[in-house]
């Protein structure tokens, strides 16, 4: 059996203030904005590479045997780059609110660049859902 992960809800207060983030701010693909079903829309947005995207969604029934997130309690999920000090960069340029670049060394984290696979920075949505960003030493296809 193949399991694909392709989608993950965000919970998010305003569709549109964070589709503008995530799509002009953090460069995510716009693959959907769509009302699905009268007073139900989902705005899906994929970051640059990857296979798995977000979904933002607003109206849509809860099924029973699901609970739901309030906005801003969604954290935890990570992304990969291959040059840290590059996204960082072009992030901070981009008005996203990522921290330093930080590793985790014998005291905990630590300030700068970590060796292979121990290089961070981290950002929250405008609703405080929280990201971390992680050094990969190739892209995804090589490894």
């Amino acid at each position: 059996m193949e399991l694909t992960l392709e989608v993950v809800p965000v919970p998010v207060t305003d569709m549109d203030r964070s589709k503008t983030f995530y799509a002009e701010a953090c460069g995510f693909k716009l693959d959907l904005d769509s009302e699905v079903a009268p007073g139900m829309r989902i705005i899906q947005l994929t970051p640059p590479g990857s296979r798995c995207s977000i979904a933002l969604m607003s109206g849509m029934p809860a099924h029973p045997d699901q609970p739901t997130m309030s906005p801003g309690t969604l954290h935890g999920l990570q992304l990969c780059v291959t040059d840290i000090a590059k996204a960082h960069s072009e992030l901070m340029s981009r008005g996203v609110p990522v921290s330093s670049i930080q590793h985790v060394g014998a005291t905990g984290w630590e300030e700068g660049m970590g060796e292979e696979w121990n290089s961070f920075m981290f950002f929250k949505d405008p609703d405080g859902n929280s990201w971390c960003i992680q050094e990969a030493p190739a892209p995804l296809s090589e490894r």
